[in-house]
């Protein structure tokens, strides 16, 4: 049997800059912060007050049923969204298919964290008896992906892998080699997430994780820059439609780029903190760049997972220089579309994976804004500030989760 080649047809996406591909994509390529003071809740109580907030987003147009959308999840709304975008992208026609052959892998970080919170209040001060029925399918990490096989009629793989920041990486990337084994002709992969809710800020900001900028919430999430202070929490989704090559040129789909290289690896060290030697993503990155057989130097566009952390930003560094050696300095782009967004978590891979594949087909860089003083150990060219025009034809995209997930993917010019 040939290699199985696997390329990606469509696209979707719903964040902070932007509910749709075109302007998700605009607003990173002008360098445009997504990051505002929260609306969705009362932040006195809060140390951090700032977020990427999904704005002016209505659900019902995206579910065949629009009532559907009151019985899903923020999160799920916003996978749903995405996933019917990218769906819609790529021209796949069900009706020609076997859809056994197309699967759903969208996870999700951490879930209906929102259904969770306000079924829990709801058990607490009117009884047991009050709680919805819906709660518990309204909750769980995978129901995202088991409904969007019911919107489109796909009866293929469908599952989903929860590894916090690093979700929607290997959703794609375990989706990728699914298409690889001939397990699936396609998939709808990614991942979705909406925490921008008491239990989500209060965690992270008593982590000490968030910045507490919260004066100047366009300049908080600033990764590799000297007087960063934490991560901005982000919320949306992003998913690709990834296809076997042949499936594709059968159908005549419009082919954004291919999907080469896949790695993962764990740190094995701490439940939140990345190893400070940086060696576990750099074995990922490595692994990736094998399974596309090409060399460091091959590479011109890294999307860094740089969430603006003092210790992650610099293990990620130490990384990159561990798997690219002397390209790490000399060539090689590295910028973090999280200083637009802030950070996604389990949509955070989607998404930038998204950016990567968009640097390759627009020829642009999106920048790392509001770099003001870069950290000396934070030393490659983050694209500081402002887009760069130049051809990529090799980007790759590192995610990185608490317990230490690592995982890259690799794309190529088709």
């Amino acid at each position: 049997m040939s290699e199985r080649r696997v390329v990606i047809t469509g696209i979707g996406c719903v964040s902070p800059l932007g509910n749709d591909l075109q302007s998700t994509w605009d607003g990173m390529k002008a360098g445009r912060s997504g990051i505002g003071h929260i609306t969705q809740l009362d932040t006195e109580p809060y140390e951090c007050k700032i977020a990427g907030e999904v704005k002016n987003f209505a659900p019902d147009p995206y579910f065949r049923v629009p009532k559907d959308s009151r019985r899903s999840d923020r999160y799920v709304q916003f996978a749903v969204a995405a996933a019917k975008m990218a769906m819609e992208d790529s021209g796949l026609d069900v009706s020609t298919i076997d859809t056994r052959r197309v699967g759903v892998m969208v996870g999700s970080g951490i879930g209906g964290l929102g259904t969770l919170e306000r079924e829990h209040e709801v058990c607490l001060s009117k009884g047991p008896k009050r709680v919805s029925p819906f709660t518990i399918p309204m909750m769980i990490s995978n129901i995202a992906s088991g409904i969007i096989s019911m919107e489109h009629g796909l009866h293929g793989p469908n599952m989903v892998i929860v590894t916090a920041c690093a979700t929607s990486n290997h959703n794609i990337g375990e989706a990728w080699r699914m298409i690889k084994f001939g397990d699936a002709d396609a998939f709808l992969a990614g991942g979705a997430e909406a925490t921008i809710l008491p239990m989500g800020l209060a965690g992270f900001s008593n982590m000490k994780a968030l910045s507490t900028r919260n004066d100047e919430p366009e300049k908080a999430s600033r990764p590799f820059d000297k007087h960063r202070d934490g991560f901005v929490m982000g919320e949306g989704a992003g998913v690709v439609m990834i296809e076997e090559l042949e499936h594709a040129k059968k159908r005549g789909a419009k082919i954004y780029a291919e999907l080469v290289g896949y790695g993962v690896s764990a740190d094995a060290y701490h439940l939140s903190a990345p190893s400070p030697d940086g060696s576990g993503p750099a074995y990922a990155i490595a692994m990736s760049l094998k399974h596309g057989k090409l060399n460091p130097e091959d590479v011109q566009y890294l999307n860094a997972h740089a969430t603006s952390t003092g210790l992650g930003d610099i293990a990620e560094t130490k990384a990159i220089k561990l798997a690219f050696g002397d390209h790490a300095n000399k060539g090689l782009m590295v910028s973090s579309t999280k200083s637009m967004t802030g950070h996604m978590l389990g949509a955070a891979g989607g998404i930038e994976l998204i950016a990567s594949v968009m640097a390759i087909v627009d020829g642009v860089v999106p920048p790392t804004i509001n770099i003001e003083e870069q950290d000396p150990e934070c030393d490659l060219d983050v694209v500081p500030n402002v887009a760069r025009e130049v051809k990529i034809d090799v980007a790759l995209s590192n995610s990185f989760g608490f317990g230490g997930h690592n995982a890259s993917l690799l794309v190529k010019r088709f």
